[in-house]
């Protein structure tokens, strides 16, 4: 699947930070910068989904817990990101949790995944490790 690059029209990144995408999620998934807290990375992961880019998902995920691919929908319709708390996982942590709901489409039918995602970080970079859905 390719890789969806959000419109030269939206400005705004994905990850609804009040950012534009250039200065916010654009320079994770496509710079080379490292998230430098939980939250960062999981802004930047639901901007990878928007966006299909499998291999900084995967990328970022835990070894421990990491697929071997990610099944990503390209008729998929992401709606919007709300960051509901974080607990710990500064740029000082080495654990942390992001609560979040992510909310898409797919085939006309809207979905709502509210999840406490569990990070890790490793050598100075933050990993996804796992999540509870709630």
């Amino acid at each position: 699947m390719a890789k969806k690059a959000p419109s030269a029209a939206q400005a705004a990144c994905p990850c609804q930070s009040g950012a534009d995408y250039a200065h916010c999620c654009s320079r994770y998934l496509n710079a080379g910068c490292v998230p430098q807290t939980a939250k960062q990375l999981m802004r930047s992961r639901y901007t990878g989904f928007v966006v299909c880019d499998e291999p900084y998902l995967l990328a970022t995920w835990h070894a421990d817990t990491r697929p071997s691919q990610v099944r990503l929908n390209d008729q998929q319709r992401w709606l919007g990101l709300s960051i509901r708390a974080t607990q710990a996982g500064g740029a000082d942590d080495a654990f942390g949790t992001v609560e979040f709901v992510a909310r898409f489409k797919v085939a006309g039918k809207g979905v709502r995944l509210h999840e406490i995602s569990r990070f890790e970080k490793i050598d100075e970079r933050w990993y996804y490790l796992d999540g509870r859905h709630i």
